[in-house]
């Protein structure tokens, strides 16, 4: 439809900030009157959908010269002007896509700009004029002759391929070579929690690489201004998610908790930012493993998984390893006991729900006390244990620490077993 302010008030009518939304499309008509506007059904990699507004349109882009109309269709997310659109190439079938550093196989689009979205700085009209001049360094597609266009689907196969890794005759062996030889580490968020990952990471010397992409709207506020000024060596900052590519491990510490009122919506919060975090995690580290710390946990590593589209061993949360570790050293450098094994655990949800676990072959013995085989001996001293472990809280240099050590596990195959949070499969049995 074309732009009309009433018909676009009736179709938002479950947006948020429905009159801001109107304002910028506004703008955008005024500047692009051959944009065209619908409400339709998007998909989300999660498997969600939702009724939601998109504009459709090319904008003008110079090039070697030339000039060129690039068809282009952006998705505006009920939460807008708070939450990026979703933005796609609309190539005719007579045009092939350049996967590059913006675009992906599939035409959707990666910039700068989206990552670093932040209302009101960041509008559409801004977007568009970042597309332009983006797509002037590097155009997104490219015209097919008559026999070329025969083969479109065939080419953009193969460059799907490539993208995923799974056939660049020219570059796969120097790939696997450099994934045995480089440890890479992006650490999304920049706040307290971000930084305390990348020092206890650079003090354990873990990574090759560490690149903390810094998502707020300034390095000050974000933290990042002392770690420009005392370089760490082998520690980058970039607010570009182009800067994360290949790496081995993205821990996520980034919580958007805002003003909100209740539990439902600081994750509905959360989640409404992670769906500007994850595509572009997943499609510049395609092999990475997804290691999630941001609040609540369990949730958000449900939603990186199924935003991400990777096997569920590769999206993983920090559960109760911090609980874990400090539970294990309490017992035995607290309390004084000796256990077989490091059989001990924090387990289940992080907060009130976690509780104690016990290897049903431990055996306890107390200096002081003598044997405590029972199972009441046992809760005993996990009630003394989790006393002490009440007093200790959970700042950002200690969750830091607790994510350094689970990298190290990741990234050189310690086989070490620590408490986190994962997928399983609850197996349901008839009564007997």
């Amino acid at each position: 439809m074309e732009f009309s302010e009433e018909k676009l008030r009736k179709c938002l009518t479950k947006y948020k900030f429905r009159d801001l939304t109107i304002e910028e499309l506004k703008s955008v008509n005024e500047l692009y009157p051959n944009v065209r506007f619908a409400m339709s059904t998007y998909s989300f990699k999660d498997g969600s959908q939702k009724d939601l507004l998109n504009f459709s349109g090319t904008v003008p882009v110079k090039y070697q010269g030339n000039s060129y109309n690039i068809p282009i269709c952006l998705w505006i997310l009920d939460s807008h002007p708070f939450t990026p659109p979703i933005c796609f190439l609309k190539p005719t079938a007579n045009m092939g896509i350049s996967v590059g550093k913006h675009v992906d196989a599939q035409g959707r689009i990666y910039l700068p700009y989206l990552q670093n979205w932040s209302h009101p700085q960041s509008m559409i009209v801004g977007l568009i004029k970042e597309m332009i001049m983006k797509f002037e360094e590097e155009l997104p597609l490219y015209s097919l002759s008559s026999v070329d266009a025969a083969r479109q689907l065939e080419l953009l196969s193969y460059i799907a391929k490539i993208t995923e890794g799974e056939n660049n005759m020219q570059s796969k062996g120097d790939e696997k070579k450099n994934d045995r030889e480089f440890n890479k580490i992006t650490i999304v968020g920049a706040g307290d929690l971000g930084l305390a990952c990348a020092l206890a990471i650079s003090a354990k010397d873990i990574a090759d690489k560490v690149m903390v992409l810094d998502c707020s709207e300034g390095t000050v506020k974000g933290g990042t201004m002392d770690l420009e000024i005392f370089a760490l060596p082998k520690v980058e900052i970039s607010k570009d998610f182009s800067a994360s590519a290949h790496s081995k491990l993205v821990v996520l510490t980034v919580n958007s908790l805002g003003s909100a009122d209740s539990y439902l919506d600081v994750v509905q919060s959360n989640v409404e930012l992670f769906r500007g975090i994850i595509p572009s995690v997943a499609h510049y580290s395609q092999n990475s493993v997804l290691l999630v710390a941001s609040q609540p946990v369990e949730i958000m590593t449900y939603v990186s998984w199924k935003m991400s589209g990777f096997p569920q061993s590769r999206v993983i949360g920090i559960g109760c390893n911090l609980d874990s570790a400090r539970f294990q050293h309490i017992i035995i450098n607290v309390l004084k006991a000796q256990t077989r094994g490091k059989d001990n655990w924090i387990i289940g949800e992080q907060g009130e729900d976690k509780v104690t676990a016990w290897s049903a072959t431990n055996i306890v013995t107390n200096q002081h006390d003598g044997d405590v085989t029972n199972h009441n001996a046992e809760q005993q001293l996990a009630n003394r244990a989790i006393e002490v472990l009440k007093g200790k809280g959970q700042r950002s240099w200690s969750v830091g620490l607790s994510i350094a050590d689970l990298a190290d596990s990741i990234l050189n195959d310690k086989r070490k077993v620590h408490s986190i949070s994962t997928m399983v499969k609850i197996k349901t049995c008839d009564q007997f």
